[in-house]
């Protein structure tokens, strides 16, 4: 299997979910703005979403996939099987505790992560009931994302990486016909979230049964495959946490701010999440099996020709995006989100949040590629030490700047720490050896500057020749929106063919 093509096909369907995302994003702020019960509902699915990548997406996975590569590499299928369902069990036995907590303890989860909120008694009572409806959210999400690991290891990128659609769909649905079902209407979200997360788990429960790795749970903590996985969780939870702390904590201060904060930085934080997940996620996705699969072979040079592909994709594909969401970023907020109840102002201040995220969107996805370099030979404490020291940093960044910034403080604070993140990480994995980088990079920089500018200089044109995006209804918005970013798409990628770029330069083998 070409990984290129792979990855494209993971893009292509990351994308869509994406594209549902923005409707859903752009329904919800429709009917609802950004004010109490945005702020109460953000509040109550931010949450479990952080739990979700500790227990799920982030510290799991990165113990999980690398083992389990390893079983597939050399123990056959049928202990391969044995060991997903002792795991299984373990994972829903763990999340079904912490989701049962996290419901009982609903007001108290809300007094620590957003202590804002207990001057307004309504808001603060209102969050408390959203978050017991998503809370089990995690349940379902982690064992969703246990099947994704799973067909991500058998090289079936497409089906998990089509799942987070179904979550934006029923959300969409609910918002849309049964929110006056609901009181306060704002309830609709939540329980768009249970019956979303529901939909991604049995999803992809066929997939699993085609590929002969649909097992039961069972629970056997004396495994020594569950035990492997256990002790490289313990660092793995304590470094995912880092962040996902960092992430509480920036919320804790948003809760201080102006009504609608926590909104204005969810709007932009979902914007710059576009290039991120449809390129960050698709290439960790892809990246983290086959490193595991290579290092379990043994093949150290495989290994750093890898992580030099990742690389080399990473800045072709990112730079021009960071650049287009802080040169876009008034065209993408108003086009998207100023209607009805999301005021001019609203998109104003998503718009100074946006460009302040656009700032480390590099390094965001950087850190995507260059930590599972570390995950795939089971090092999980490297990656550690680094995540503790930028969550330090993050904090003092976030004093300084959110007196002269306010909420866009927040968002600069968490470019400026994921920048320093992927420099750290590339600087240790240079230091270990583990990572050679292939010749040319000085000649392949030097021309994505100059596509860079040249896709600059034509979408400052453009603009120049739009009226006022506040002007027309949506379609009328949309449509100029996508005459300005087809344009910017083909300077870009016109200049890069005229320089010499082909794709066919980019393709390379899955290991098997």
């Amino acid at each position: 299997m070409n990984l290129l093509k792979s990855l494209a096909a993971v893009s292509s369907i990351t994308m869509i979910s994406r594209v549902l995302g923005f409707v859903r994003d752009t329904i919800i702020a429709r009917f609802f703005g950004a004010g109490m019960a945005t702020d109460a509902f953000f509040v109550a699915f931010k949450l479990p979403n952080l739990l979700r990548r500790i227990f799920a997406e982030g510290a799991f996975s990165q113990a999980f996939v690398p083992i389990l590569a390893e079983y597939k590499t050399q123990q056959g299928e049928e202990a391969t099987r044995t060991f997903i369902a002792y795991i299984a069990g373990l994972l829903t036995l763990v999340v079904a505790l912490v989701t049962l907590l996290g419901m009982l303890a609903a007001p108290w989860v809300i007094w620590v992560t957003a202590p804002g909120f207990t001057d307004t008694p309504e808001k603060f009572e209102l969050t408390s009931d959203l978050l017991r409806v998503t809370f089990p959210y995690i349940l379902l999400i982690s064992l969703s994302s246990l099947a994704g690991a799973i067909l991500n290891t058998w090289n079936r990128f497409s089906v998990p990486a089509f799942v987070p659609t179904l979550l934006n769909v029923s959300m969409i649905i609910f918002a849309l016909f049964l929110t006056p079902y609901f009181d306060p209407p704002v309830m609709a979200l939540g329980w768009a979230v249970l019956v979303g997360g529901l939909a991604q788990l049995l999803y992809q429960l066929p997939a699993l049964k085609r590929i002969g790795m649909l097992v039961l749970p069972r629970l056997n903590v004396r495994d020594t495959g569950v035990w492997r996985v256990l002790k490289q969780m313990g660092p793995a939870i304590f470094g995912v946490s880092v962040g996902q702390i960092s992430l509480i904590i920036n919320t804790i201060f948003a809760s201080f701010l102006a009504a609608g904060s926590v909104s204005w930085m969810y709007y932009a934080d979902r914007l710059m999440e576009l290039p991120s997940g449809v390129l960050g996620v698709a290439l960790g996705t892809i990246l983290l099996p086959s490193l595991a699969k290579t290092y379990a072979s043994d093949d150290r040079h495989a290994y750093s020709q890898l992580l030099d592909w990742g690389l080399r994709l990473c800045f072709l594909l990112v730079l021009p995006c960071a650049l287009a969401l802080a040169l876009l970023a008034e065209p993408l907020t108003v086009s998207l989100f100023q209607y009805g109840k999301f005021t001019a102002n609203d998109a104003l201040m998503t718009q100074r949040a946006l460009i302040a995220y656009a700032v480390g969107l590099l390094g965001i996805i950087l850190v995507k590629v260059l930590a599972p370099g570390f995950y795939a030979r089971q090092n999980i404490r490297t990656p550690v030490r680094i995540a503790i020291f930028t969550l330090v940093a993050t904090q003092v960044m976030n004093v300084a700047f959110i007196f002269p910034l306010r909420h866009a403080g927040l968002a600069l604070a968490i470019s400026l720490a994921a920048c320093m993140n992927a420099g750290l990480l590339y600087w240790q994995l240079r230091r270990q050896q583990l990572f050679q980088p292939q010749p040319g990079w000085g000649k392949f920089l030097g021309k994505l500057a100059v596509a860079v500018v040249v896709m600059s200089g034509v979408l400052l044109g453009v603009m120049h020749f739009m009226p006022p995006w506040e002007q027309g209804g949506m379609l009328e918005r949309l449509l100029r929106l996508g005459v300005l970013v087809t344009a910017g798409v083909i300077a870009y990628f016109g200049m890069l063919a005229l320089l010499g770029f082909r794709p066919r330069d980019f393709a390379r083998r899955a290991v098997k």
